[in-house]
Protein backbone atom coordinates (compact mmCIF):
# COMPACT_ATOMS: atom_id res chain seq x y z
CA UNK A 1 0.00 0.00 0.00
CA UNK A 2 2.84 2.31 0.89
CA UNK A 3 4.48 1.69 -2.55
CA UNK A 4 1.23 2.52 -4.34
CA UNK A 5 0.88 5.79 -2.44
CA UNK A 6 4.49 6.72 -3.25
CA UNK A 7 3.98 5.92 -6.95
CA UNK A 8 0.84 8.07 -7.11
CA UNK A 9 2.65 10.93 -5.39
CA UNK A 10 5.52 10.75 -7.91
CA UNK A 11 3.02 10.81 -10.84
CA UNK A 12 1.20 13.84 -9.41
CA UNK A 13 4.46 15.74 -8.88
CA UNK A 14 5.91 14.83 -12.31
CA UNK A 15 2.81 15.57 -14.43
CA UNK A 16 3.07 19.41 -14.36
CA UNK A 17 6.70 19.13 -15.50
CA UNK A 18 5.68 16.93 -18.43
CA UNK A 19 2.92 19.35 -19.42
CA UNK A 20 5.32 22.30 -19.21
CA UNK A 21 7.67 20.58 -21.69
CA UNK A 22 5.02 20.44 -24.43
CA UNK A 23 5.46 23.45 -26.76
CA UNK A 24 2.35 25.60 -26.89
CA UNK A 25 2.48 26.73 -30.53
CA UNK A 26 4.25 24.12 -32.61
CA UNK A 27 4.01 25.00 -36.33
CA UNK A 28 2.46 22.26 -38.40
CA UNK A 29 4.23 20.96 -41.50
CA UNK A 30 0.88 21.09 -43.30
CA UNK A 31 0.48 24.78 -42.48
CA UNK A 32 2.66 25.90 -45.39
CA UNK A 33 1.27 24.58 -48.69
CA UNK A 34 3.77 24.04 -51.50
CA UNK A 35 2.75 24.67 -55.08
CA UNK A 36 3.35 21.86 -57.54
CA UNK A 37 4.22 23.99 -60.57
CA UNK A 38 7.48 22.68 -61.99
CA UNK A 39 7.99 20.13 -59.21
CA UNK A 40 7.14 16.45 -59.35
CA UNK A 41 7.08 13.63 -56.84
CA UNK A 42 9.77 11.08 -57.73
CA UNK A 43 7.35 8.26 -56.90
CA UNK A 44 4.97 9.62 -59.55
CA UNK A 45 7.67 10.11 -62.20
CA UNK A 46 8.39 6.38 -61.98
CA UNK A 47 6.12 4.71 -64.50
CA UNK A 48 5.78 7.73 -66.78
CA UNK A 49 5.89 6.70 -70.44
CA UNK A 50 8.74 8.01 -72.57
CA UNK A 51 8.13 8.98 -76.20
CA UNK A 52 10.42 10.12 -78.97
CA UNK A 53 9.98 13.30 -81.01
CA UNK A 54 7.87 11.33 -83.54
CA UNK A 55 5.38 10.55 -80.73
CA UNK A 56 6.35 6.83 -80.66
CA UNK A 57 6.46 5.21 -77.23
CA UNK A 58 10.04 4.07 -76.58
CA UNK A 59 9.82 2.96 -72.95
CA UNK A 60 8.98 4.09 -69.43
CA UNK A 61 10.81 5.46 -66.42
CA UNK A 62 11.59 2.58 -64.05
CA UNK A 63 13.60 4.45 -61.43
CA UNK A 64 15.01 7.84 -60.45
CA UNK A 65 18.62 7.69 -59.23
CA UNK A 66 19.96 10.28 -56.77
CA UNK A 67 23.52 10.85 -55.61
CA UNK A 68 24.76 11.01 -52.02
CA UNK A 69 24.12 14.78 -51.93
CA UNK A 70 20.46 14.26 -52.84
CA UNK A 71 20.75 15.54 -56.43
CA UNK A 72 19.01 13.62 -59.19
CA UNK A 73 21.67 11.72 -61.15
CA UNK A 74 19.37 10.37 -63.86
CA UNK A 75 16.34 8.33 -64.83
CA UNK A 76 16.45 4.61 -65.55
CA UNK A 77 14.35 3.93 -68.62
CA UNK A 78 13.17 0.47 -69.57
CA UNK A 79 13.31 0.08 -73.35
CA UNK A 80 11.71 -2.74 -75.32
CA UNK A 81 10.38 -5.92 -73.83
CA UNK A 82 6.83 -6.86 -72.96
CA UNK A 83 5.43 -6.56 -69.42
CA UNK A 84 8.97 -6.16 -68.09
CA UNK A 85 10.31 -9.29 -69.83
CA UNK A 86 13.31 -8.68 -72.08
CA UNK A 87 13.45 -5.03 -71.10
CA UNK A 88 16.77 -3.19 -71.56
CA UNK A 89 17.39 -0.63 -68.77
CA UNK A 90 19.45 2.44 -69.56
CA UNK A 91 20.20 5.56 -67.54
CA UNK A 92 19.57 9.00 -69.01
CA UNK A 93 20.49 12.38 -67.53
CA UNK A 94 17.36 14.24 -66.47
CA UNK A 95 18.24 17.25 -68.62
CA UNK A 96 17.91 15.00 -71.71
CA UNK A 97 14.23 14.43 -70.92
CA UNK A 98 11.52 16.96 -71.66
CA UNK A 99 8.38 16.57 -69.55
CA UNK A 100 4.83 17.44 -70.49
CA UNK A 101 1.30 17.36 -69.18
CA UNK A 102 -0.25 17.54 -72.64
CA UNK A 103 0.30 15.01 -75.42
CA UNK A 104 2.53 16.44 -78.13
CA UNK A 105 3.76 19.40 -76.05
CA UNK A 106 6.86 19.44 -73.90
CA UNK A 107 8.39 21.61 -71.23
CA UNK A 108 11.67 21.36 -69.36
CA UNK A 109 10.64 22.60 -65.95
CA UNK A 110 6.97 23.29 -65.48
CA UNK A 111 3.63 21.96 -66.51
CA UNK A 112 2.51 23.29 -69.87
CA UNK A 113 -1.13 23.31 -68.84
CA UNK A 114 -0.47 25.22 -65.60
CA UNK A 115 -2.09 22.43 -63.59
CA UNK A 116 -1.21 21.72 -59.97
CA UNK A 117 -0.61 17.96 -60.36
CA UNK A 118 2.57 16.52 -58.86
CA UNK A 119 3.54 14.38 -61.86
CA UNK A 120 4.09 14.80 -65.61
CA UNK A 121 1.91 13.11 -68.20
CA UNK A 122 4.85 12.00 -70.34
CA UNK A 123 8.54 12.40 -71.04
CA UNK A 124 10.10 12.99 -74.45
CA UNK A 125 13.61 11.86 -75.38
CA UNK A 126 15.27 12.65 -78.69
CA UNK A 127 16.15 9.03 -79.61
CA UNK A 128 14.59 5.90 -81.03
CA UNK A 129 14.34 2.39 -79.56
CA UNK A 130 17.26 1.02 -81.57
CA UNK A 131 19.57 3.83 -80.41
CA UNK A 132 18.56 3.25 -76.79
CA UNK A 133 18.94 -0.54 -77.00
CA UNK A 134 22.49 0.01 -78.31
CA UNK A 135 23.42 1.90 -75.11
CA UNK A 136 25.08 -0.02 -72.26
CA UNK A 137 22.59 -1.68 -69.95
CA UNK A 138 22.16 -0.05 -66.55
CA UNK A 139 22.64 -2.57 -63.73
CA UNK A 140 21.47 -1.91 -60.18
Amino acid sequence: MRALTAALLVCVIASPAAIAQTPANTPSAAAAPITAAGKWRASKVIGVNVYNEQNEKIGSINEVIIDSAGRVDGAVIGVGGFLGMGEHNIIVAMDKLKFSNEAGKTTTGSTSSGSKQWYPDRAVLNANKDQLKALPEFKY
